[in-house]
């Protein structure tokens, strides 16, 4: 399925969606989407700042960075990265996913499909109102837990 999901024509935010895993929830929607893809790709090109893939998240979660977490929701098998929302919570760190993993990791400055990318606070404050933006619409849409 991966090489129909990277066929020569560009798949829309509908069609991406589809491709996406009942547990992916909050979902951004496509301007969010696009903020969040936006804001990888500038924190992306400065090389600090951002933490790209699984182990490396994880990594520095467990380690008590803070940021914002973005996760793609076609991953395959999902549960590759089903804990990461998980220990998002427990840390008090905001996350959002994205419908394309593609997309994630073209914006990510790579040039492989990426499950998750962490955007640490401090590279996020060096882009002041893009990232609080990004930030304060991912809280809007994250489900309310009790502590």
């Amino acid at each position: 399925s991966d090489d129909e999901a990277a066929g020569s024509k560009k798949l829309s935010y509908k069609e991406k969606k589809k491709l996406v895993a009942k547990i992916a929830n909050p979902l951004a929607g496509k301007s969010l989407t696009k903020k969040a893809l936006k804001l990888v790709s500038k924190i992306a090109k400065k090389k600090q700042g951002i933490r790209r893939g699984v182990k490396e998240v994880t990594k520095a979660i467990r380690k008590g960075e803070k940021g914002l977490v973005i996760l793609a929701g076609d991953v395959s098998p999902i549960d590759v990265i089903s804990h990461l929302p998980i220990s998002c919570e427990d840390a008090r760190i905001p996350y959002v996913y994205v419908p394309s993993r593609e997309d994630l990791g073209a914006a990510g400055n790579t040039k492989r499909p990426t499950s998750v990318v962490l955007i640490t606070a401090k590279a996020g404050a060096d882009h002041g109102d893009a990232y609080t933006e990004v930030v304060d619409e991912v809280k809007s849409v994250m489900p309310e837990f009790s502590a």
